[in-house]
């Protein structure tokens, strides 16, 4: 099995962390899913890495059954990174174009990205992305890509994301202890969108959120561009955390209740429905209304929403995204999720699956493998198996060398594949 061809994606999250990796074969196939790992994630709150140590044991734990599967040893990954330490905001940057005949290079879009990198950050905080939203080149606005186009001057509009230094270099440290050499890391929500979303529903205008266990993020697209992103300190375990206060259990039953009897709707549950929490775990008693616990979920759910509402308020995008809201992460599973964000967002929603792959695929076929299948589907994308990336996203070397030389086709490769 050629090195070249494997690719390993690490999705670092507060309850979980899992690992897939997938082969790529040929341009004719889909990349094939050979192994999936995953591990109770002990050291990490809130998307922040708390104990270096616990985290290093579930990422080894998680790599272990991934690599058993698949049959071979990994040493390098693209990795999630989340946490409410994640900030953005817009850049500009201007360059003349080298050229003397005036046509736009790949040195060009470069140099200009390195322009809107230039900006003050503070110095406990790191660029973690740097995402093109349009460039201008002379009088001509909205050009998504200048290359080979004629001009004098060249600007481009970009996001950047930024993270906090202390958070990124804990969390590089984790994966040099594992021996895993981090070929990227990509903020969760970005991933999340590259394995859920369809290009129609970034044109029209979409939401996605991914309620994790500690945290909810957020990803707005518009005309094709992320145009916000943000990290809400809320998740799965607070409503976890909610019933078990509810019912005074322990917390391993409440996640029970949840995941079994749970529903964000409770006028659809009848009053006189009743859960035996002995049923669940012997060392319990007690009978509780299932009743009780959907008026639980969906106050905690109902939080979150109004709180992703007020992100969208903030950007003047609330009750204005046609394509409306996609829900990720192991909470968009629970009865009644989408029709809560139906009424508290006022717009359309659905579960999202990650796009169907090769291989293994009734193993990832689940709202909670979004991320790590948008990190291999990235790092497809942007060369990570084998080739070099250009500041501007761009596949260079080796891995568009493999499939006939020019880097476009990797991109219209991978279109075939995606919803």
């Amino acid at each position: 099995m050629s090195r070249k061809n494997i690719i390993c994606g690490i999705d670092v999250g507060s309850s979980s962390i899992r690992t897939v990796i997938a082969q790529t074969i040929s341009p004719e196939e889909k990349p094939r899913i050979i192994g999936v790992g995953t591990a109770p994630s002990l050291g990490v709150r809130k998307g922040v890495i708390v104990n270096i140590e616990e985290t290093l044991q579930a990422v080894n734990e998680s790599l272990e059954k991934a690599e058993r599967t698949a049959g071979i040893t990994i040493d390098r990954a693209i990795v999630s990174i989340g946490g409410n330490h994640i900030s953005s905001q817009y850049s500009k940057g201007v360059i003349a174009v080298g050229r003397a005949d005036g046509e736009v290079v790949e040195d060009d879009i470069e140099r200009v990205i390195g322009a809107a990198q230039a900006i003050s950050v503070p110095a406990n905080r790191e660029i973690i992305h740097i995402i093109p939203k349009s460039y201008s080149l002379d009088d001509q606005k909205n050009i998504k890509d200048p290359l080979g186009m004629n001009g004098v001057r060249l600007e481009v509009d970009a996001l950047i994301i930024e993270g906090s230094t202390p958070y990124i270099k804990n969390l590089s440290k984790c994966f040099e202890q594992a021996k895993i050499d981090v070929e990227n890391f990509v903020l969760a929500p970005l991933a999340s969108a590259k394995a859920t979303l369809t290009k129609r529903q970034k044109e029209l205008g979409v939401v996605l959120i991914d309620i994790g266990g500690g945290t909810t993020s957020l990803a707005v697209f518009e005309e094709d561009d992320l145009i916000a992103s943000s990290i809400i300190p809320v998740g799965g375990n607070h409503i976890t955390n909610d019933i078990a206060i509810g019912l005074r259990t322990s917390i391993d039953v409440a996640e029970k209740v949840k995941i079994e009897f749970g529903s964000a709707l409770p006028r659809e549950i009848g009053k006189k429905e009743d859960i035996n929490l002995a049923e669940i775990d012997s060392s319990e008693e007690g009978i509780v209304s299932r009743h009780h616990v959907a008026e639980i979920i969906e106050a905690r759910l109902e939080e979150i929403f109004n709180l992703v509402n007020k992100e969208l308020k903030n950007i003047g995008r609330d009750k204005l995204l046609p394509a409306g809201a996609l829900l990720v992460g192991g909470t968009a599973k629970l009865p009644g999720a989408v029709d809560l964000a139906k009424e508290v967002l006022g717009l359309p929603a659905q579960t999202g699956f990650p796009t169907p792959l090769g291989g293994l695929v009734d193993k990832v076929d689940d709202p909670s493998f979004a991320t790590v299948i948008g990190l291999l589907i990235w790092g497809i994308e942007e060369g990570q198996t084998g080739g070099a990336i250009s500041s501007s996203g761009r596949v260079l070397g080796n891995l568009a060398n493999r499939f006939g030389g020019k880097a476009g086709e990797i991109k219209k490769w991978m279109e075939k594949f995606l919803p």
